[in-house]
């Protein structure tokens, strides 16, 4: 390997979890009263609504997706039976429904931010670097899937990526593994990896303000109040 090749996918992966996990740590520490996703709903609501609604119910697909076919072993799924092509015809038609349904959302939330004046004038840099990264990791992904696994492409990911990726989890790497895969596979690593590494200074801290408490808190009950009588 070549010490391009090593730093790409070696180096370059333990740089952006280290800044993931101690970047979130630091925000954690010193700004908990920015940790929030800096809502833009009272400035416009209409392609807001849409637009996130498709980008977060397909995120969450993909990621369970991600975690199926990257975190969770090949082996795993002949011991239960799943065959390669009965796991490929979900990965391809579940998996491209949603890569459609997030693909259509973020592109709709970045063209909203560009074409709302009153959003673009309250927006940061770091929002549009979010979104941009955004919609290359998923068109990336997008098409890997669908326009790549579907027409018969010989580079399987659950043989190569997985154990790449579970490698550098357990501080065992196998950058071989990636080093050969085809530039839509790395591109879609590369960029996902750098999304990660920005990810703590961004908006996107919000993922892990989730609000459960809402789950069990009690009503607030309002009442009108009397004019009292003289």
């Amino acid at each position: 390997m070549s010490l391009l090749e090593q730093f790409l996918w070696l180096i370059y992966p333990y740089i952006m979890l280290t800044l993931f996990v101690a970047g979130h740590i630091y925000r954690y520490n010193t700004d908990q009263f920015g940790w929030s996703a800096k809502s833009s709903e009272f400035l416009e609501a209409k392609q807001l609504r849409w637009g996130s609604l498709l980008f977060h119910w397909g995120i969450v697909f993909v990621f369970f997706g991600h975690v199926a076919g990257v975190l969770v072993p090949k082996e795993f799924y002949e011991i239960i039976g799943i065959t390669d092509e009965v796991y490929h015809f979900g990965a391809v038609w579940f998996g491209g429904a949603a890569g459609v349904a997030t693909v259509i959302g973020v592109l709709m939330l970045l063209g909203r931010r560009l074409t709302v004046r009153r959003i673009l004038r309250n927006s940061e840099k770091s929002d549009f670097v979010v979104l941009i990264l955004l919609a290359i990791v998923i068109l990336t992904g997008f098409t890997n899937t669908v326009g790549y696994t579907a027409t018969g492409g010989t580079f399987d990911y659950r043989d190569t990526i997985g154990p790449w990726f579970r490698g550098i989890l357990t501080f065992r790497p196998l950058p071989q593994l990636v080093s050969d895969a085809p530039l839509g596979f790395q591109i879609h690593i590369l960029t996902a990896l750098l999304l990660f590494g920005i990810w703590p200074f961004t908006r996107l801290v919000h993922v892990w303000s989730v609000p459960l408490t809402y789950l069990n808190r009690h009503y607030v009950v309002y009442r009108r109040m009397r004019a009292k009588k003289l």
